[in-house]
């Protein structure tokens, strides 16, 4: 099962491609430092999602529902609410120039394999991996800053699971 957590409260609002978003500000201070470095790279990166409320993710299930998808399948591409990591505003799905948002098809870009190379030195990491834990589907382009996500799993450990 997901883990449970808390909606961050705390966030840093900012522009990213056109878009308005908002992060936990070390999250996006960690985002800022990693995306100059993929840029001097040579490698374009933009923020398709970032903060997300549990009334937002609510309202994304419900339209799921609403259109007649069955609940495993939507809780296999969409956290239950409250169980989202984007709820932190610690998680950004990302993807780049020239392919579709939010599809499988990013691993196959240039920046997905630079990500692989260097997120984990700006303290990112790839949340939900082929055949994860959670059974959630693989999604190249979600990742989480896991400095603070370190202590988040820990003080959720003891907690139970929904």
């Amino acid at each position: 099962m997901l883990p449970k957590y808390p909606e961050e409260t705390h966030l840093a609002e900012f522009s990213d491609n056109g878009r308005t978003f908002k992060l936990h500000p070390e999250a996006l201070n960690a985002w800022k430092k990693m995306n100059a470095k993929a840029r001097s790279d040579g490698v374009q990166l933009h923020i398709v999602s970032a903060f997300r409320s549990v009334l937002r993710q609510t309202e994304i299930i419900a339209g799921k529902k609403k259109k007649g998808f069955a609940e495993e399948e939507i809780f296999r591409v969409s956290a239950p609410p409250g169980h989202s990591e984007h709820h932190t505003g610690r998680a950004i799905d990302l993807n780049t120039n020239d392919y579709p948002p939010l599809e499988e098809a990013f691993e196959e870009s240039e920046a997905f394999h630079w990500l692989l190379r260097n997120a984990k030195d700006f303290g990112f990491r790839l949340s939900y991996q082929r055949n994860n834990a959670y059974g959630i589907a693989y999604e190249p382009w979600h990742w989480f800053y896991e400095e603070v996500a370190q202590q988040i799993t820990s003080d959720n450990a003891d907690k139970p699971r929904a």
